[in-house]
């Protein structure tokens, strides 16, 4: 899933191996997350939000499970 940041597109995913299921990235950004049938983090639409709370989401994570990177592929968070 991608998201328009400023003039650079970001990439979110969620790392399903570190993903637990704690949900406080739902938390933050309900419009962006949701648990799926095995009870871990996938995006749904990271467009529903701006970028502060895209980021808040993903340090939410006490797993690091969710990573954001610019489009060239480098990680730009956790």
């Amino acid at each position: 899933m991608r998201v328009l940041t400023g003039e650079r597109m970001m990439k979110v995913r969620v790392d399903r191996e570190q993903c637990t299921g704690m949900a406080y990235c739902i938390g933050v950004a309900p419009d962006v997350f949701k648990l799926d049938e095995e009870g871990k983090a996938v995006v749904l639409d990271a467009s529903a939000v701006d970028d502060e709370t895209l980021l808040e989401a993903a340090k939410s994570c006490p797993l690091d499970a969710i990573v954001l990177e610019d489009d060239e592929g480098n990680q730009v968070y956790p």
